[in-house]
């Protein structure tokens, strides 16, 4: 019997894992407007994706979940050729976060503050839908997510990692850790 479950557990899992792995959330069409931007920080492409798309006012602001405390606006302009302006006015810079789960907490704050109906989140592929699964646990079902999912080429062991994140991040939320 226990052969039998374990082998069941097993099949569950690798069923989910080939269907987590071939459909890798897309980036969302440029043309969807929302309330605010979140980024959260930690691969490439993320933060100049928010910002192209704050720039082509697809948004009224933009948050950059995770980013480092020595980060200075003026170095985010220089280091992605951004207009200064465009970051004085209308990107914030969150510091408080450190994973995923206090991504989520740190953007429901300012979405929270900003009494925003809608955002782009903004994240690699294969980090989206454990990262939308935390915002959506930190916000409520009122708010509209749209993913905007930064296409990547993720290995074997980075796409098992993060399935195995998403499932303990499930299990979690079940049991109200």
């Amino acid at each position: 019997m226990i052969v039998r479950a374990a082998a069941a557990a097993l099949l569950l899992w690798i069923a989910g894992f080939m269907a987590f792995a071939l459909f890798l959330p897309q980036p969302a069409p440029d043309g969807i407007a929302t309330d605010g931007i979140v980024v959260m920080t930690g691969g490439r492409g993320r933060v100049e994706r928010g910002l192209h798309l704050l720039e082509a006012k697809r948004a009224k602001r933009l948050l950059i979940s995770g980013a480092d405390r020595r980060v200075r606006p003026h170095e985010l302009a220089a280091q992605f050729k951004a207009p200064m302006a465009l970051v004085e006015c209308c990107v914030d810079l969150g510091h408080e976060s450190v994973d995923t789960r206090s991504n989520a907490a740190e953007a429901a704050d300012w979405i929270a503050r900003r009494r925003y109906r809608s955002i782009r989140l903004v994240t690699s592929d294969w980090h989206m839908v454990r990262a939308r699964f935390d915002l959506r646990n930190a916000t409520g079902d009122k708010l509209e997510i749209v993913a905007d999912a930064v296409p990547t080429e993720p290995g074997l062991v980075d796409l098992v990692r993060e399935y195995n994140k998403y499932l303990l991040r499930r299990v979690a939320a079940l049991i109200g850790i």
